[in-house]
Formats: C-alpha cells, structure tokens, sequence
C-alpha cells in the first residue's frame, strides 16, 4: 500500500473518514471531493427522489432471490402499472391517496394482475419506510379493488389427453407443455428443464425442478414412461424443450408455440382445412390454456389416490390450501371412480346395489 505524506479526516452524519494526499493542495482536493460525493449520495437516497429513481434501487437490492425471468416480469408489472402512473412523484409527496388511485386502475383486471399490483405496491413504500425516506407508509392501509372473475381451470378430457401427448411428441418444442402436463411443472420451469435435471433413482426417471417462485418450487418429481422416452437422451446442458435455434423458449415464445400446438392438436382431432387455415367449429375447446396442463397432472395425482401433502410437494406448492382447491374440484366422473376404486369387491349388503332396500323406511320430504 503507498505511504501518503499527508492525512486528513472529517466526519459526516456521523461517520468518520479519512482522506490521503502527497501535498497539501491535493490533500484539500480530495477532501472536497470526498465531501462532496457523500452529500450527492445523501441526496440521491432520500425522500426527495422520484419513486422510479426509487424502484431501480430497492428492487435489485431486496429481490436477490429470484430468478431471471420472475424478475423481468416484476420489473414490466411495476413499470407498467405503477411507474406509468406515480413514477415521477418524489417519494415523500406520494399520499396515501395517491396510491389507492393508482391501484383502482387495476379494477376488472386478471385476480393475479391484481395482486402483484398490491403486493408491489406495499414492497415499494414498506422498503422506503424502513430506509426512512418517508415518514409514513403510503401503502399501509392499501385495498384491493374488485378483480374479474377468475378462469375456471380444468381438467382434459381423455380424449383431448389423448391427442395432447400424441401431437407433444412430434416437435421438441411442444415438449415445453408435456412437461407441464407430465411432471407438474410451471411454464418456466419447464423451459429452464435441461438434461442435467434429468435422473433414474431406483429405477424410477426423476426430473428435477429448478423453480424459483418459492422455497417449495425447487423439487424432484417422477416422470411418466412416455415422456422419459422422448427426453431421456437429452444432453446435459442442452434444454430439453428448445427453440429452433438451441435456446431457452421465453414467454413470448410460448404463446406462439401453443398456438401451433392447438392447431396442430386441431388438425389430429379432424379439423378442415380451407387454404391452411382451420375451419370452425374446432373441436379443441376454447377454454384450454397452458396452466390446465398443471392443473390436469395435478388432477391426475388426485385420481390415482396420491396423498394431498404428497402432491403439494409435487406441485411444489407453498401451502396445502393451493393443492386441496384443486383436490376439491374434482368432476363428477372423477367422484365416481374413486367411488368405484374405494369399494371395489364391497357389495350391497341386500344384495340390490342399484336399488333401495325394499324394506327400508320412506323418508318425507320434510327430513
């Protein structure tokens, strides 16, 4: 380390610092200079700068913990919803007012639109109290406004099941999907999946997720027969569901590769055809989107008598709540069978399986 010949120290908002120089005249340079870094500091980190110059400090310091792309579409929500709307406000004129104004736009929209709103919304001005760059927390008393009902998620139907996993294994991309559907992923985390993710403990083929969401989304879960076939010779580093070019599928990539999964999968169920295009009345029903492939493997492990703390750990659910709403709805068919599988060998004790006991009691309407 250089041996300065001359040492100077000063104290600012408490703290002591010390300044080094070979003359006197550098000595008071640096010391200016020093001085006047802290002071521009001061004033960048405090209550008089804008909540965007805010949010590009606090979010890569407080969202450490998640993954690439579950950052970048914070950032889009918070730019989009919250940025476009309160972002040149200086955080300490920001009212309490102003923030539930800003929330009030999110009314009608997606329930999960409107809850990152909320929750980015209460990050943002919780993070700036806690610095003390605001007095109060403008986002403390928040509410939600009403959101659009939420989409009914269901189930395939054999046959749609069917011609999912038939039309998946004809491109690699599609694959993306039967991951979804096979193994419970999320759609990033089945375009993160790679062959390295891949394993055979005992036998059995694993797949492990690498997901980011939350502590319960980094998981290992089997993988049935017919997708091991299609992805077991994936090379380590290689992305089992790819884009043409080798790389990782992103969100914009995805809705474009399940449009031609759907027409593709309306094509194999019979479609026409009238100069390429499909001809309605499809039979692909409409209400199918991507998330109904989670919801179906997890459907799947309702069906076959999976224990629910065993799925949740398979859908890498944070808390059971999320797995029995889908445990609980299951279609009247599903009931039926389990009924069937429950009893199997039980009969009727009168011997008339399909009928009340002749001798039983009637009942009035009024019981």
């Amino acid at each position: 380390m250089k041996a300065y010949k001359f040492t100077t120290s000063f104290t600012y908002e408490g703290k002591r610092y010390k300044v080094r120089a070979d003359d006197p005249v550098e000595l008071g340079m640096k010391k200016a200079r020093k001085l006047d870094e802290l002071k521009t500091a001061r004033r960048i980190l405090s209550g008089d700068m804008t909540l965007t110059e805010w949010a590009g400090r606090c979010i890569p310091a407080y969202k450490t913990g998640q993954g690439e792309e579950t950052r970048r579409k914070f950032e889009a929500r918070v730019r989009s919803c919250i940025l476009d709307v309160l972002g040149d406000y200086p955080l300490k004129k920001i009212r309490p007012l102003d923030v539930q104004d800003c929330m009030n736009r999110q009314t009608g929209m997606s329930p999960t639109q409107v809850s990152e709103v909320y929750y980015a919304l209460k990050f943002l001005f919780r993070k700036a109290y806690t610095n003390r760059l605001i007095a109060v927390d403008p986002a403390e008393d928040l509410e939600k406004p009403k959101a659009k009902p939420r989409e009914h998620r269901r189930a395939l139907t054999p046959e749609e099941r069917e011609h999912f996993i038939r039309v998946g294994l004809t491109d690699r991309r599609f694959l993306v999907f039967l991951l979804m559907l096979g193994c419970g992923c999320r759609p990033s985390e089945a375009s993160m999946a790679q062959g390295r993710d891949l394993s055979v403990r005992d036998g059995v083929p694993v797949l492990h997720i690498r997901g980011t969401k939350t502590k319960s989304a980094d998981r290992d879960v089997p993988i049935p027969p017919w997708l091991w076939e299609a992805v077991k010779d994936t090379p380590p580093f290689e992305y089992i569901a790819p884009t043409a070019t080798g790389h990782i599928i992103d969100q914009s990539q995805r809705r474009r590769i399940w449009k031609a999964y759907c027409r593709a999968i309306n094509i194999d169920m019979g479609a026409k055809l009238y100069r390429n295009a499909l001809v309605p009345p499809l039979p692909l029903a409409p209400d199918l989107v991507p998330y109904c492939l989670r919801h179906e493997y997890c459907t799947d492990l309702a069906r076959r008598g999976v224990d629910i703390r065993i799925a949740q750990k398979l859908m890498g659910h944070s808390t059971i709540s999320l797995t029995a709403d889908i445990y609980t709805n299951l279609s009247g068919d599903d009931v039926a069978a389990v009924g069937r599988d429950l009893y199997k060998g039980e009969g009727c004790p009168t011997g008339c399986p399909t009928q009340p006991h002749q001798n039983a009691p009637k009942r009035a309407f009024s019981e």
